[in-house]
């Protein structure tokens, strides 16, 4: 599920042999070493693609609602492939929401796979633009709220994401989609 985007591809951290060497980089080890990580696991790793005029809406979300752990360990990379500007979709966040905790997830059971609640409305006041050129590296807190519109721009707005989560000390949820 990639809540609204429309060009992306998955697991590219494990499929091809450049963007598998930036996931395992020593770069990248230190980062999570520094926030106490453990044993580091990538999860999940996206090429998205927003294409000029086109590119998708993605609607706000933590990312802990699709990859929970007890505790809550899942951290985002966004990788900037190229400038992430207002008009071309960047991203947005609400600073400061990941303080206040988990709002829902999205969980497997015998119904299917679900959120256990509606998703709340957000005031659009409260997020921030996060601007950055090509080659920046956004850190994304599993807890934060945040989001990106569409590309309106005749520029495209490319970026690679990972997932990371820590396995040492932490469990997986059973019920993740």
């Amino acid at each position: 599920m990639w809540l609204g985007a429309r060009y992306w591809q998955q697991a590219l951290h494990e499929l091809d042999p450049v963007f598998k060497k930036f996931s395992f980089s020593e770069s990248v080890a230190s980062l999570f070493s520094s926030l106490g990580y453990k044993r580091p696991a990538v999860i999940q790793s996206m090429y998205i693609f927003k294409q000029p005029g086109i590119g998708g809406e993605v609607v706000p979300h933590q990312d802990n609602t699709f990859l929970y752990t007890e505790p809550r360990t899942c951290t985002g990379l966004w990788l900037a492939l190229e400038d992430a500007t207002i008009n071309n979709g960047c991203l947005w966040a609400i600073p400061g929401s990941h303080k206040k905790g988990l709002v829902r997830r999205m969980v497997r059971d015998e119904n299917g796979t679900h959120f256990d609640r509606p998703s709340p409305v957000y005031d659009q006041k409260e997020f921030v633009p996060l601007e950055v050129k090509s080659g920046a590296l956004v850190v994304i807190h599993g807890d934060l709220i945040h989001q990106s519109f569409e590309n309106l721009s005749p520029a495209s707005r490319h970026a690679f994401s990972l997932h990371v989560v820590d396995t040492e000390g932490c469990k997986w949820s059973e019920d993740n989609w």
